[in-house]
């Protein structure tokens, strides 16, 4: 195995995390000894550990967001423009609620854990993870642009973690899935309750 460069994720190297990199494999194979599961069965092991790595990243976006949401609520208080603070524009003020919404995250949890409908695990929850996977990244990303908005030039500079966060917030639109491809399924799974009856 060679590593053979690090790689940025919209100019950001994630270095605290170890990031990303670009690794080669060449002659490499696993003896039969050393597999986890039966030959041939890597993809659903990796679909297994999928669900509740799309909770995680999901409730991190959520986190993010109440973090850029209480930015830009400080920030608006303490600034005005054309006269009065800037919490008193109406267009703010139509952000902040925006920004306040509700979030369906819990519910997939407590679904994958088997705590609601009597029935849990990946498959039980398939619908609410595929839910939150698509909305939970555009959500955070509305609310931290809405934040980086309301900071100007401030909010896309190292000053505030405002533009690495709304980069996390894209970049979580093509982990574990890109938007598109969960949304086929749900569709299709939502359909088939109106096409089955």
């Amino acid at each position: 195995m060679t590593i053979k460069r690090g790689m940025h994720v919209f100019g950001y190297t994630d270095g605290t995390h170890g990031g990303h990199a670009e690794v080669e494999f060449s002659g490499a194979r696993v003896p039969a000894e050393n597999l986890i599961s039966g030959e041939g069965e890597g993809f659903a092991i990796a679909q297994a550990r999928l669900g509740p790595g799309r909770i995680h990243h999901c409730m991190r976006q959520i986190g993010a967001a109440e973090r850029a949401l209480e930015l830009m609520c400080r920030r608006v208080t303490g600034r005005s423009a054309w006269g009065k603070p800037l919490a008193e524009q109406g267009v703010i003020q139509d952000w902040i609620a925006e920004s306040a919404g509700p979030d369906r995250v819990g519910a997939a949890a407590g679904a994958q854990d088997g705590l609601a409908d009597g029935h849990g695990g990946n498959k039980g929850a398939h619908a609410e993870i595929q839910a939150i996977k698509i909305a939970t990244p555009r959500m955070a990303q509305w609310v931290i642009d809405k934040a980086i908005q309301a900071h100007g030039a401030g909010g896309i500079s190292q000053d505030y973690p405002l533009a690495h966060l709304w980069a996390s917030a894209r970049t979580l639109r093509f982990a574990d899935g890109p938007d598109e491809v969960h949304k086929r399924s749900l569709a299709r799974r939502e359909l088939r309750r109106y096409q089955a009856g």
